[in-house]
């Protein structure tokens, strides 16, 4: 299916000009239908467009494609080679834990709505209960799947997957550090009574703890 959706859109690709639905199945030799169904899923994909052909006599001009310009949107996605980069280049900064905690930390900031998607001028301050809700959430977003915590302000939160595991291994200082900076920051960003004191990353073989403090108020 796939095979025969990407000869339709390389037809496409390789004319002048764009081509109606009976061009593409004479020209690739299969049913009309097919090319039909193909275009329909290629539309919706946005790697082609429809256009109408300039009026020529009587009746409706028939219906034209062509490909938009650009990359595939489903083409192949390799951002851990990016990330692995990343993670060298601040591995080889001066104190890069600590570097690394400010550029998590810089980007933590602008989770201001959390992962609900709040408009950032609607954020109020959080007490620690619902700040805790809020982060929880935010880790099961970026795939870290915390476990729920009890109700009220636990101590920890458990998190039983890293989505950057294999360069956590391997760069714990770097990736563990933004880690922790990513939800240091959002806190800050949430203006709530609660801290993110530290990130034992590999507390047990399945597991990294992430340990809160509350903030007093003055």
């Amino acid at each position: 299916m796939a095979r025969r959706r990407d000869q339709v859109l390389h037809r496409l690709r390789d004319s002048a000009d764009p081509l109606t639905v009976t061009d593409l199945a004479g020209q690739l030799a299969i049913h009309v239908n097919t090319v039909r169904f193909h275009l329909g899923t290629l539309v919706s994909a946005g790697q082609v467009e429809t256009v109408r052909a300039a009026q020529g006599g009587a009746g409706r001009p028939p219906q034209l494609f062509r490909p938009v310009r650009g990359m595939d949107p489903r083409g192949r996605r390799d951002y851990q080679v990016l990330a692995g980069v990343l993670a060298i280049t601040l591995a080889n900064q001066s104190n890069p834990a600590q570097r690394s905690a400010e550029a998590g930390r810089a980007w933590g900031s602008k989770q201001r709505g959390g992962a609900a998607g709040l408009n950032p001028l609607e954020v109020t301050p959080l007490d620690p209960a619902d700040a805790v809700i809020r982060l929880t959430d935010m880790l099961d977003e970026f795939g870290f799947s915390p476990e729920q915590p009890p109700n009220g302000v636990p101590s920890h939160i458990n998190l039983r997957n890293c989505p950057f595991l294999e360069l956590a291994v391997d760069r714990p200082d770097v990736v563990c550090s933004i880690h922790l900076g990513i939800m240091q920051g959002a806190i800050e960003a949430w203006s709530a009574s609660l801290a993110v004191e530290r990130l034992e990353p590999f507390a047990a073989p399945d597991l990294c703890v992430v340990h809160l403090s509350v903030i007093d108020a003055p």
